[in-house]
C-alpha cells in the first residue's frame, strides 16, 4: 500500500486512541521539544488549542536535519500532526516550511488530508522562532511573555512531532537524535544517534575538523551555546555540531566574558537604534527595544522599570548582534544578563501588543545575506543524511535533557539494561520527562548528574 494510500486510510490507532492514552504515552516515552529548550511535549498536548503547528522552518543557516526528516518520513510526520491535533483538540494542522524544500513538499503535499495544510515561509531569519512562526502561518501575534496557546496554536518540531507519532504507534521512547554536522569538517553529514554518544565520536562520522584550531557551536550559527568539550553527550535537545576556526568571529564572541560585553557596550554604542528597528519581535509589536536596554546599562539613572523589564521578552534571536549592530555591541548578551538578574528576584513582565511595523515582512532577514554576514560561505556546504547502525561503546545520559526537573534513577551501578529501558523517571509532581537507554550493556556509573552505560 502506498503511502497516500495509508494517509487515505490511517491505521485505526489515529481514529481510537483517546486524547489521555496520546498524552499517557509521549509521557511515557519521555517526548521532549527537539527544537528549543526541552518543554516536556505530553505537557504541551495538555493545552486545547484550535491549530497545531509544526515549524518546520529550521532558520538557523547550515542545520539541514529537519528538511530532510520530512522529505524521508513524510507520511510518519502526518500522522504524528493527527496525534497532536487529537490531543489538543486543533482542528487545524500547519506545517510551516520554507519553498525552497522542494524534497519535502513534494513528499508531504499527496499525503495532506483536508485538515492539515502546508504554509510557505519565505527564506528569511528568524522564520523558526515560535512567534514569528505563528505570526507567518497564520496572522496572529502572541503578546509578549505570553506563550502560544494564548492565541489559539501549540507549536512543535518536526523531530517532536515525529517522536509523538512513534510513541502512540509503537510505545518507542526517545533514545535517539538526529543532528547535523558541518563547517570546517572532511565529510559534512546529518546523522542520527543514540543519545549520550560523545560529541567527538559524532565529530569522527564527518571525517574531523579540517583547521588545526576548531572551535565548536552546539545548534545553529545565531542561536547555538559554544561547546567548551566536544567530550559531552548529545542530549535530546542537541541541535547540531557546527565546527569553525577558533579564529572565526561567531567563535570568538562566545568567547567574550561578561565584562567584556559590558564594556563593549558602554563604549561605543551610538544610539542608533538599528538593533530596535531590526528586532523581530519588536517588529511585531512587542514593547522590546534593545537600544533602549543597551542604553539602560549605560546610564541607569534614565532607565524605567518597564523597560529593564521588556528584556525577559527577548528570545536571544541574535539578530542585534549579528546583523544589525555596526560597531560590535551584543545587545542580546545585555538582554541575557538582565534577564538572569529579573529571573532571580522573581520580576515579570506585563505589557501591552502594539500595531505591528507596517515594514515587519521586509525587515527579516535574507538567508543568503545572513551566510555573507555571519562570514560563512566557506563553510556552508549540503549535509546529506547518511543511514549508518552507530553502535557507540561507552554513553552518558545526562539526567537533565529538558526544562524542569532532572529525571530520578531507577537503575544502580552494575545492572544490566536494554535499549528503550526507563531508567529514570520524572519526580513525583514535578515538570520532567524519563530516561531511556540507548544501548544494550550494563549500568557502570549513577551520579546525580548522569547515568554511564557500557555497552556489554
Amino acid at each position: 500500500m502506498s503511502e497516500a494510500a495509508v494517509l487515505l486510510n490511517p491505521p485505526g490507532e489515529i481514529h481510537s486512541a483517546s486524547a489521555e492514552a496520546i498524552r499517557e504515552r509521549v509521557r511515557a516515552a519521555g517526548v521532549v521539544g527537539a527544537g528549543g529548550a526541552g518543554f516536556p511535549t505530553h505537557v504541551k498536548l495538555q493545552a486545547q488549542v484550535e491549530i497545531f503547528l509544526v515549524n518546520a522552518a529550521e532558520c538557523e543557516p547550515m542545520l539541514k536535519v529537519d528538511q530532510q526528516l520530512m522529505a524521508q518520513q513524510a507520511a510518519r510526520l502526518v500522522r504524528g500532526v493527527l496525534y497532536g491535533m487529537r490531543a489538543t483538540g486543533a482542528t487545524e494542522g500547519i506545517i510551516a516550511l520554507k519553498e525552497k524544500y522542494h524534497a519535502a513538499i513534494e513528499a508531504l503535499t499527496p499525503l495532506l488530508p483536508g485538515q492539515i495544510r502546508l504554509h510557505i515561509l519565505p527564506d528569511v531569519y528568524p522564520a523558526g522562532d515560535e512567534v514569528i512562526t505563528i505570526w507567518l502561518a497564520t496572522g496572529r501575534r502572541v503578546p509578549p511573555a505570553a506563550l502560544p496557546v494564548s492565541v489559539g496554536v501549540v507549536v512543535n518540531n518536526v523531530q517532536t512531532v515525529l517522536n509523538i507519532a512513534r510513541a502512540v504507534e509503537q510505545q518507542y521512547p526517545v533514545t535517539r537524535r538526529t543532528l547535523t554536522v558541518n563547517g570546517a569538517v572532511r565529510h559534512p553529514l546529518t546523522v542520527t544517534v543514540p543519545l549520550g554518544m560523545p560529541l567527538r565520536e559524532v565529530l569522527a562520522l564527518a571525517g574531523g575538523a579540517t583547521v588545526d584550531k576548531p572551535g565548536f557551536i552546539n545548534g545553529g550559527p545565531m542561536m547555538g551555546g559554544l561547546i567548551p568539550s566536544i567530550d559531552a553527550p548529545v542530549t535530546k535537545t542537541t541541535g547540531g555540531l557546527l565546527v569553525l576556526p577558533e579564529s572565526h568571529p561567531l567563535i570568538q564572541r562566545r568567547l567574550q566574558d561578561d565584562r567584556t560585553v559590558l564594556t563593549i557596550a558602554r563604549t561605543v554604542c551610538e544610539q542608533c537604534r538599528l538593533c530596535t528597528d531590526l528586532c523581530p519581535r519588536h517588529l511585531i509589536g512587542h514593547e522590546l527595544s534593545p537600544h533602549l536596554l543597551v542604553r539602560a546599562v549605560n546610564y541607569q539613572n534614565v532607565a524605567t522599570p518597564q523597560t529593564l523589564l521588556s528584556a525577559l521578552t527577548c528570545s536571544e534571536c541574535n539578530v542585534c548582534e549579528s546583523v544589525a549592530c555596526p560597531v560590535g555591541i551584543s545587545p542580546m548578551r545585555v538582554n541575557r544578563l538582565l534577564k538572569r538578574e529579573l529571573r532571580a528576584s522573581g520580576a515579570r513582565y506585563t505589557g501591552p501588543l502594539r500595531e505591528a511595523d507596517e515594514m515587519a515582512r521586509y525587515r527579516l532577514t535574507p538567508v543568503k545575506r545572513l551566510i555573507s554576514k555571519l562570514g560563512l560561505r566557506e563553510w556552508y556546504q549540503d549535509a546529506p543524511m547518511i543511514q549508518s547502525d552507530i553502535a557507540p561503546s561507552r554513553v552518558e545520559l545526562l539526567l537533565r535533557q529538558h526544562i524542569g526537573a532532572p529525571a530520578v534513577p531507577c537503575v544502580k551501578a552494575g545492572d544490566r539494561v536494554s535499549r528503550g529501558q526507563c531508567i529514570a523517571d520524572i519526580p513525583p509532581e514535578a515538570l520532567g520527562a524519563p530516561l531511556h537507554a540507548s544501548i544494550d550493556g550494563v549500568v557502570a556509573s549513577v551520579t546525580d548528574q548522569a547515568i554511564t552505560v557500557v555497552r556489554g
